[in-house]
């Protein structure tokens, strides 16, 4: 499936980053500065599109960070269990 350039302006490129678009932003600013070497208020906007794309996690690790988080939780709570169980063994 080709994607219709057609669509890709400054007017929608701005639109996609204030609706938090980022990535379809940042795409369609590098296709027009493909066909428009050296348009400071393309390069600008880019810079500024890649600066708040560096501030978030990918999404990849963002999930592996949650796994990681459960998995911590769920260690903690194992660890509580045995300990309990532990209690409960001696106590009788």
């Amino acid at each position: 499936m080709t994607e219709n350039n057609v669509f890709y302006t400054r007017t929608m490129a701005k639109v996609y980053a204030n609706q938090g678009n980022l990535k379809k932003a940042e795409k369609i600013y590098r296709y027009l500065l493909a066909h428009e070497p050296g348009q400071q208020d393309l390069i600008e906007a880019l810079s500024e599109i890649e600066k708040q794309r560096g501030d978030r996690l990918p999404d990849a690790l963002m999930d592996l960070f949650n796994q990681w988080i459960d998995l911590l939780l769920l260690h903690q709570n194992v660890q509580k269990l045995s300990k309990l169980g532990m209690y409960l063994k001696n106590s009788r």
